[in-house]
């Protein structure tokens, strides 16, 4: 019995041990699980560093070319249109012959004024002679008095139709020579409008257009709306424009290249169009190799304004809440901050800032959308050179 009763606590001993050990052994894996499951890492934002200072900006409007000085060439005498001397579409220079009327009408009225004007000259001299001969005879009583008043008469007669006669001969010259007609400036040419053999009147005296490639004009407008903010930025000191407003004219060309040369604003309309309600500017811009031509779409851009001490951050930066515009800022302890901003224009790929940030703040441009106010971050530089406040490339109308 005795016996009995040892291995029978000995058996308890053993199972209570092995129930020990087995409720060990399920504690264990749990025990390591807590351990896995440490804190997660904080989330990791990219940080750009607010800075303030002045940012050129470049306004871009859609333009239209225009010719300087466009020339009508017209005859000026009637009579058969003779030859067409120039190549329609090519540039001309300045006294290039490019038509040529039949002369010969032309040359017979010269020779009849000439000849005109040396028979009055004829009568003329006979005048004054008789006038010479009658003075000293009157003056001795030999002529009477109507004698001498007679003689001058014919002389002051005689001398007038010499001047007319020689008016006449300059006319029938200037006729003549204008059966010639060439090109008062250097510029491109038009289609002949009048074809060898045509009567030339004055209903039909135009006969081609030369139009003048330097300088070019270059016509933009402003909308009412546009000028309006424009006018209200420099008066409140949100922008700074160039002396007198003289602002330097970038010409772009539709496949995207600059024109080698820059212009400056020379007309500006006093009035808006009624119609559209728009501003029109002119630009005028050196042309000489011919680039540009009359009436093409081009794009032009002004440089020289300023936004003084300003704030620019990327667009990506910048979330639009339900009630106005935010950005994600994180303060000296890495814990960020919804912060709402008053935007201006786009500019280039960033954003004017005009109200909400102040300078040496760290903005979020990088890893904001899963954030949350008060959340604890890791901050990461950005490393792409970019600084808030850096010029972009313009600010498209």
């Amino acid at each position: 019995m005795e016996k009995l009763h040892h291995r029978g606590r000995s058996w308890c001993m053993q199972f209570l041990i092995s129930g020990m050990i087995a409720v060990f052994l399920f504690l264990c894996p749990s025990c390591g699980s807590e351990k896995k499951a440490s804190t997660p890492p904080l989330p990791a934002v990219t940080v750009l560093e607010v800075v303030r200072k002045d940012v050129p900006v470049v306004f871009e409007y859609v333009a239209q070319t225009q010719s300087s000085h466009l020339v009508n060439i017209q005859a000026r005498v009637t009579g058969f249109l003779d030859r067409c001397l120039y190549t329609e579409g090519s540039v001309v220079n300045a006294g290039q012959v490019l038509f040529q009327m039949d002369a010969k009408p032309f040359q017979v009225q010269l020779a009849q004024a000439k000849a005109t004007l040396a028979k009055q000259e004829a009568a003329f001299e006979t005048a004054r002679l008789s006038l010479a001969r009658t003075k000293p005879l009157t003056e001795q009583d030999a002529l009477s008095q109507k004698d001498l008043d007679d003689a001058t008469g014919h002389y002051q007669s005689a001398a007038a139709a010499v001047e007319e006669a020689r008016a006449k001969v300059e006319t029938a010259r200037l006729n003549l020579s204008y059966t010639t007609i060439t090109s008062p400036i250097t510029g491109i040419s038009s289609s002949a409008r009048q074809t060898e053999g045509t009567y030339i009147s004055p209903q039909n005296s135009l006969l081609t257009t030369v139009s003048a490639l330097s300088p070019i004009w270059v016509n933009f407008s402003l909308s009412e709306n546009e000028m309006q903010k424009y006018r209200n930025q420099v008066a409140t000191g949100l922008l700074r424009v160039p002396e007198a407003e003289r602002f330097i004219v970038e010409v772009v060309l539709v496949d995207g290249s600059i024109h080698p040369y820059t212009g400056r604003m020379t007309f500006a309309e006093p009035s808006y169009n009624p119609q559209t309600g728009t501003f029109a500017v002119r630009a005028s811009v050196d042309n000489p190799g011919g680039v540009l031509h009359p009436n093409q779409y081009v794009r032009v851009r002004l440089k020289g304004a300023v936004r003084p001490e300003t704030i620019l951050v990327p667009q990506k930066a910048v979330q639009q809440g339900s009630k106005s515009h935010f950005v994600w800022v994180v303060d000296r302890e890495n814990k960020a901050e919804q912060r709402p901003v008053a935007v201006g224009e786009w500019h280039g790929d960033d954003w004017f800032i005009l109200e909400g940030l102040r300078s040496g703040e760290r903005v979020v441009i990088d890893g904001g959308l899963m954030l949350r106010p008060g959340m604890t971050v890791s901050v990461k530089p950005d490393n792409s050179g970019q600084k808030s406040g850096h010029p972009a490339d313009s600010e498209k109308k």
